[in-house]
């Protein structure tokens, strides 16, 4: 038995869920795939796999067994990339995590050239708006907004967002454009809602050395950033979002930012890494191309690379 076959064949199983699907990408048949695992198995001298009625699952040692084997195959990866030059092609799989709406957007949309660029590398893209476990769903990079939960997670800004007040031209011809903070007393607030908390009605503004604290009013409260965008489209009223949210619809005059000589807090883009191990090339790569990509938008606002 190739021991490094035997574990990538491995590695495979436990990402694609089924002996079939691995045997497929591998190109192989299923029954060298199921008599490699037994191999394995029988070396080790414990079980990797149980079938459950929702399929493979791993045991508590194949869990922590599959761990430690991809980071051995990444780092292999590494030194392969290494040996050959910075410029080759990236190969294999690389697992995206991101939130729904700026993918749909920002991310998506323009992964082409870099599809282009390592025709044969996979990528496995996770939308979440969840600050899910990085290490437990298997993602190599998760592009995460706002204050990071913790300050151990490898992380790297990429890039910051300005926040503005928006709403559509319909909506202000019927409520009225706000010349203030103190204006939007008055208005219909669409109000983000995050994990269940109010903490979304907060708003402060600054302008020179004043600072203006407003509490949004409204009926709506929304916990996710597809709802924000459609009762905003739907003239259902204003709201406070990244500008990248509405990056579209500014552009093309659907929706228009107000107070825009007041200045609000911006959000930042992260990169994050798994804790614990060392960011991949094909991870930073990828946070490199983001990068690079949300520096052409003129909504964001781009930022110098920190871990």
């Amino acid at each position: 038995m190739d021991r490094f076959s035997a574990m990538e064949c491995y590695v495979r199983v436990v990402d694609t869920g089924s002996f079939s699907a691995a045997a497929r990408q591998l190109g192989i048949g299923q029954p060298a795939v199921s008599k490699t695992i037994k191999q394995l198995e029988d070396t080790l001298g414990v079980k990797l796999l149980v079938r459950s009625t929702r399929g493979l699952a791993t045991t508590e040692a194949g869990q922590s067994y599959y761990e430690r084997v991809k980071r051995v195959m990444e780092d292999a990866d590494e030194a392969d990339l290494a040996a050959r030059g910075a410029g080759t092609s990236l190969t294999g799989r690389l697992r995206i995590c991101a939130a729904v709406t700026f993918a749909r957007i920002h991310l998506i949309p323009h992964l082409q050239p870099f599809l282009d660029a390592h025709p044969d590398l996979e990528l496995d893209i996770v939308l979440d708006d969840r600050n899910i476990d990085l290490v437990q769903e298997g993602i190599d990079i998760a592009l995460r907004m706002g204050e990071l939960p913790s300050s151990s997670l490898t992380a790297r800004l990429i890039a910051r967002s300005q926040r503005l007040v928006m709403g559509t031209p319909a909506y202000f011809a019927r409520a009225g454009v706000p010349a203030s903070p103190a204006d939007l007393a008055m208005h219909q607030a669409i109000i983000y809602r995050k994990g269940g908390s109010g903490s979304g009605n907060a708003w402060t503004f600054r302008q020179t050395t004043s600072t203006v604290e407003v509490t949004a009013k409204g009926r709506i409260y929304i916990s996710a950033a597809e709802g924000i965008r459609a009762a905003v489209l739907a003239d259902m009223g204003l709201t406070l979002a990244p500008a990248w949210m509405f990056a579209p619809e500014l552009a093309e005059g659907r929706v228009q930012a107000v107070l825009i000589d007041w200045a609000l807090p911006p959000i930042d883009l992260w990169a994050v890494f798994p804790t614990g191990r060392v960011a991949t090339a094909k991870a930073r790569l990828f946070a490199s191309f983001v990068e690079g990509l949300l520096a052409k938008n003129a909504v964001t606002i781009p930022v110098g690379n920190k871990s």
